[in-house]
């Protein structure tokens, strides 16, 4: 899906995969547009569940979300609901499973006609990974898989993932996983954490006749435009500034509790700080902290940046341009112990764009000491008091016009391409 991170993920490798010489084709959903630089095959799912989706996204993108979206998807959704009934009933997998049939019948074709060497499956969506171990199985060719979230989901720090979950769907990730580190040639995550618990799950990982499994920085290609230098422009509000999804367990509503204990102790900062919210609705913890406070001119939400008409800039470029023109970018990791396993993609845009990141972390030395290195504001998901001390040196130092000046050490996507060939290559 076009301007989701699992997609940009994907695609800002493409141009160093065809600079080094690679010629894809690819297996997608509808979701996006087609590429038309290489073979770009689209599918919709079988499944029932799966195909409301997808048609859903589909229609939008073609008519937008108007008066015909609405009438066809209402019907589709109709229709289908007795099949998607039975469907969860008889499997309880999430919906887009059955992607993988009509992936592996037509990657099976290409394979059989000699138009494939490697079989390379990428997913946060489990179904093209479970489409790569069929293929495996099928046709011996060599497979290569890069898993963006783990598969296998811990409750907390005690718990390393051996007992077979009750859920259906968590229990076929479960077995999903063990495939992968059996069938894979090679197999990555992105943090160290997932790489090790994939490992205390599957000891044949990274032994002989087994996956080679490793980690790769995802990193993100750099805005259109970058400004290393120091001139950032101080206004009459501190603006802090977050950008993508937002849920309970990621929410806002932390910094306005810490936003309230600033105001108890500086009155002044009323008039100055605003949160601005960037790419997504509120979640309802901060929809209900701002009624609790009275806040609805501290947090502003901004929505999705679609392609502006007048300067013709795309969301993805409007958004570089906010992060640049941002005081401090504030980087929520949630409060899940997968936390220990992930690390959010924005956290390689903010890189780029040369700001002062407020990093509130759970659990995760690796994205920590990233943060550290590189000179950031850094505070413990649900320290409440750790948190109310950075948002009141963060105050300290705007009003000082001191905001700490980060380490330029941005992260790109050609290293992790050349990460990826160079271990294929060893």
């Amino acid at each position: 899906m076009d301007g989701r991170a699992a997609s940009l993920t994907i695609t800002d490798k493409i141009p160093y995969f065809l600079e080094a010489g690679i010629q894809p084709i690819v297996l997608s959903a509808i979701t996006g547009l087609k590429d038309q630089r290489f073979q770009h095959e689209q599918f919709l799912a079988w499944g029932p569940a799966a195909f409301r989706f997808d048609f859903r996204h589909w229609i939008a993108n073609k008519y937008g979300r108007g008066f015909i979206y609405k009438l066809l998807t209402r019907t589709v959704s109709i229709l289908l609901a007795p099949l998607i009934a039975i469907e969860k009933l008889l499997l309880g997998y999430s919906s887009q499973w059955s992607w993988a049939i009509p992936a592996f019948i037509r990657g099976y074709i290409l394979i059989r006609r000699g138009k494939v060497d490697v079989i390379y499956s990428i997913g946060s969506a489990w179904s093209a990974h479970l489409a790569g171990v069929w293929l495996k199985k099928a046709t011996g060719l060599p497979l290569i898989s890069e898993v963006h979230d783990p598969l296998v989901i811990r409750k907390d720090q005690n718990d390393q993932g051996f007992e077979k979950p009750k859920n259906r769907d968590a229990r076929f990730r479960h077995y999903l996983e063990a495939q992968l580190c059996k069938y894979s040639d090679y197999v990555w995550w992105f943090t160290q954490g997932a790489l090790h618990y994939a490992k205390v799950r599957n000891p044949n990982l990274n032994t002989p006749g087994n996956a080679l499994g490793f980690v790769v920085i995802p990193g993100a290609n750099p805005p259109g435009t970058i400004d290393k230098a120091d001139t950032h422009q101080y206004s009459e509000h501190l603006n802090l500034c977050h950008f993508g999804s937002l849920a309970n367990d990621r929410s806002l509503s932390m910094i306005l509790k810490a936003a309230h204990s600033l105001f108890d102790k500086y009155p002044e900062a009323r008039k100055h700080l605003r949160v601005h919210a960037y790419g997504a609705p509120l979640d309802s913890l901060s929809h209900d902290a701002i009624k609790q406070y009275g806040y609805s001119d501290i947090l502003l939400a901004h929505g999705r940046l679609e392609r502006d008409p007048v300067s013709r800039m795309s969301g993805r470029e409007q958004v570089a341009q906010k992060m640049q023109e941002a005081d401090v970018l504030i980087l929520l990791h949630g409060n899940d112990e997968w936390c220990a396993e992930y690390i959010p993609s924005k956290f390689y845009d903010y890189l780029w764009s040369g700001r002062p990141i407020w990093g509130i972390t759970h659990r995760n030395p690796q994205l920590d000491q990233m943060l550290l290195d590189r000179k950031s504001y850094l505070s413990a998901d649900g320290d409440e008091p750790g948190i109310a001390m950075a948002l009141e040196r963060i105050w300290l130092d705007w009003q000082q016009k001191q905001l700490i000046k980060p380490v330029w050490e941005p992260i790109g996507v050609d290293q992790a391409v050349s990460s990826i060939l160079s271990h294929i290559a060893s």
